[in-house]
């Protein structure tokens, strides 16, 4: 006992005997300011613990299960009357109440960033998804401390919460292992999180988060690896695992698939379940769900389809401009309607693997007292142009599709070989009856989405309709309403900002025709604007991502949507008076939300911006080997300008091969790496075959090298993609060369980081293997350059460095 007898002596200043009777009148150390005796006997002891006494949740608070899909309007799944089967929302339904008005920011990170703290998108920081940002106090790309998160108060109350899936509410620049964490999930109030942090994953090779770290899929797409099959199976592992040690309490989880977001991939057999099924084209899919959605009484008899391309040319973006099906070739319609079976693959499949959680539920006798609501966060995406998109990276730089290109990929859709998105045709189509699609703030085909809430033990109704008018804002009032409980006044020592949404528990038993308890809700949105006000809109004839500008100069249109619910009929000339007091309203609630200044740029210069970071601006950067994937928004910038490779490696062996340096995937990125003993540079431009290959003419042997390569731009090809010479470098020698392009924008939306040694997720060449790992010799370092010195002077210090180690 003599080390416990010392540890006890550092403790307090001398040692103290645990008898029944032992005493202390006079305490030394820390305590000799204390007066009176000691008991040191536990069993003569009360202890009060006090401020550690744990929290319980109110009596009786259920469970929440919040199931957020991406990108999918009113008419796409079988509740609300479409073509695409959705078993589980289909039971849940029948259990529950279907909403018909229920509404969204028109784009995901705002819309999420609602859901997570009740407040306005612009208070939240999130005037757009977090790659927009642009430093303003709507636009920071960041939830502030002033908006607490529906899970911080909920786990403060004896809640277990949990997220599942896509996160795209953290700062780019903080999507790194380096990054702050202040904004993951775990430190916005989340005890656990398995998913993706940025706005979409390859569903084949997902770029994984696990709690606070990355890990690496645990399987491969062979092996029959779906993130949807994947997160299902994490969801019912983090239930489990919490109600064997505390069963006693309710938990809430926020469950965000990857569909329908793109990539737009799905198993063969889900697709093939849709074969012909949209062979009758979008405008025919239009007329068809109206009715349908009538016959539901999702929309009311007399509701009118709007004009496919209402907005006029001066205003229209041309990217989200739609073809008319009978203007479009053979190829071209049987490839658009194979797109729109992927995407019902993928949503259905989605749907059943969430099935396996809500069976779960089931069995385990968790599902009375859990509420159940399952959305979408957008309207229907147009992000794949007119003509659909095999790689919806060419998107995001402005590149357009061609159609020869994707034909060639057509069965190949929707499989690991494609990051495919359909054309805006069926955006419009999912998104019936109303005008546009995702990212239209002013109209309800970029707002008005799928909610049903489905609770056994506090609904009574079963396979109701409600019609009131409510939004993404009103969903966490909801929430605090339900388990009994209030969003703090002051939380962690701030001052909140007041709740923006009201709650929607008044419909859950309701005459489902009571008028809406909500009064008004603003929208804006790359710089698209909206005010809805007791049942009347006004939309700003205006078009995202067009660079436009002029917003004073914009017309606005009027809607009574109470009795218009398309929003088919303007009546601004009828009643001036009521748009001008909307007009109002709208300017009041844009500065009380920090919602100004509006911008409409383009997604390539939104994205392009360079923002600050917590590193110092270098042109200069040197990577090692076994590191963390390191995101593209931390990552060395090489779009847009002149820049040099160099890598430091030690041959031992003469069958050396793999993957020096690699950043992006096979829709875009770029490697250095050692095959058949020479080095070879591959430059992926955005997937397009054949990819743009150097290789070099001499063979490797064993012995140290500098390895690299130098790429000089000269000029911009007619899509802004930069157009120079490359040359591949072994030592100081030129070993080939030859005219290359580079992307003007981003290898991916997120994920795909820049890594050494390896290549993590998807492969960025055709010539080697995920994850192509690096053998028969070490990788001393790899250098990035973007400044102006040569090639030839940054090769000598490289070799001094190798001489060095």
């Amino acid at each position: 006992m003599k080390f416990a007898s010392h540890l006890i002596v550092g403790a307090f200043g001398t040692l103290l005997s645990f008898g029944a009777s032992a005493q202390q009148s006079q305490p030394v150390g820390p305590y000799k300011d204390f007066q009176g005796t000691i008991n040191l006997d536990i069993r003569d002891s009360k202890a009060d613990w006090g401020p550690f006494t744990p929290k319980k949740a109110p009596a009786g608070a259920p469970n929440i299960l919040f199931v957020l899909y991406d990108d999918t309007g009113l008419a796409a799944w079988s509740p609300y009357g479409g073509r695409i089967n959705m078993p589980t929302l289909d039971k849940l339904a029948q259990n529950g109440i279907t909403y018909t008005q229920w509404h969204t920011v028109a784009l995901c990170s705002p819309t999420r960033s609602t859901l997570l703290t009740g407040r306005n998108h612009t208070l939240n920081g999130m005037a757009a998804i977090t790659e927009g940002s642009n430093g303003f106090p709507g636009w920071a790309g960041r939830i502030p401390p002033q908006a607490a998160t529906i899970a911080q108060v909920l786990q403060d109350n004896g809640y277990s919460t949990f997220w599942l899936g896509k996160n795209h509410n953290v700062p780019e620049q903080d999507v790194a292992e380096g990054g702050d964490r202040k904004t993951w999930p775990l430190g916005q109030g989340f005890e656990r999180y398995y998913g993706f942090i940025g706005g979409e994953t390859n569903q084949w090779y997902p770029d994984l988060v696990e709690d606070n770290h990355f890990i690496e899929p645990p399987a491969s797409p062979e092996q029959g690896y779906h993130l949807s099959k994947d997160l299902a199976d994490q969801a019912i592992k983090m239930i489990r695992n919490q109600q064997a040690a505390t069963p006693s309490k309710p938990w809430f989880m926020f469950y965000n698939p990857g569909a329908n977001h793109a990539p737009h991939q799905a198993p063969k057999e889900y697709i093939a379940k849709y074969k012909g099924k949209f062979d009758d084209g979008y405008e025919a899919y239009r007329t068809w769900v109206l009715a349908r959605m009538i016959e539901k009484c999702i929309v009311p008899k007399d509701t009118k389809l709007t004009p496919i391309n209402p907005l006029p040319e001066s205003q229209a973006n041309p990217a989200d401009h739609v073809r008319m099906w009978n203007t479009l070739s053979a190829d071209e319609k049987k490839l658009f309607s194979h797109m729109a079976e992927v995407w019902a693959g993928l949503s259905e499949y989605t749907d059943v693997q969430i099935g396996r959680v809500i069976d779960y539920l089931g069995k385990t006798g968790q599902l009375e007292n859990t509420m159940v609501l399952y959305a979408a966060d957008n309207g229907t995406s147009g992000e794949g142009t007119p003509n659909g998109s095999v790689n919806e990276n060419k998107f995001f730089n402005g590149y357009p599709d061609d159609l020869a290109e994707n034909m060639k990929l057509f069965d190949k859709l929707g499989g690991p070989d494609t990051y495919g998105h359909f054309p805006t045709g069926w955006a419009v189509a999912f998104s019936t009856p109303f005008q546009m699609f995702k990212r239209y703030a002013q109209y309800s085909g970029g707002t008005a989405d799928p909610l049903v809430i489905s609770w056994p033990k506090g609904i009574k109704a079963r396979g109701e309709i409600r019609d009131q008018y409510h939004h993404s804002v009103d969903i966490v009032p909801t929430i605090l309403d339900v388990v009994g409980l209030e969003m703090p006044k002051v939380y962690r020592g701030v001052e909140q900002f007041p709740l923006s949404g009201i709650s929607m528990r008044y419909t859950f038993d309701a005459d489902p025709h009571a008028p809406t308890q909500k009064k008004r809700q603003f929208y804006s949105m790359l710089g698209t604007r909206g005010m809805w006000v007791d049942g009347w809109l006004a939309a700003a004839v205006h078009a995202p991502f067009t660079g436009k500008g002029h917003f004073d100069q914009d017309q606005w249109q009027l809607y009574h949507v109470d009795k218009d619910r398309s929003e088919s009929t303007d009546l601004a000339k009828q009643y001036p008076d009521k748009l001008e007091a909307l007009k109002k309203a709208w300017d009041e609630e844009a500065r009380a939300n920090l919602a100004l200044p509006i911008d409409d740029r383009s997604a390539s210069e939104l994205l392009g911006v360079e923002r600050p970071s917590a590193e110092p601006v270098r042109d200069r950067y040197v990577y090692y080997p076994d590191t963390a994937p390191v995101p593209e928004g931390v990552a060395v910038n090489v779009r847009n300008r002149s820049y040099k490779i160099l890598a430091n490696v030690d041959i031992t062996d003469p069958d050396v091969g793999g993957v020096i340096f690699a950043h992006g995937s096979r829709f875009g990125g770029h490697a250095l790496f050692i095959k058949d003993h020479k080095l070879n540079y591959v430059y992926n431009f955005l997937g397009i075959k054949p990819e743009q290959r150097f290789v070099s003419s001499v063979e490797l042997k064993p012995g140290k090298y500098t390895l690299g390569m130098e790429f000089t731009r000269t000029g911009a090809g007619p899509h802004m993609e930069s157009i120079g010479t490359m040359k591949l470098y072994v030592n100081d020698t030129v070993v080939d060369e030859g005219p290359m392009k580079t992307q003007p924008a981003k290898f991916t939306l997120s994920g795909d980081g820049l890594c050494v040694g390896y290549d993590s997720g998807d492969a960025v060449s055709a010539d080697y293997k995920t994850p192509g790992t690096f053998h028969g010799g070490t990788i001393q370092a790899v250098g990035i350059t973007v400044e102006k010195a040569s090639y030839e002077a940054l090769e000598l210090e490289a070799q001094r460095a190798l001489a060095r180690d």
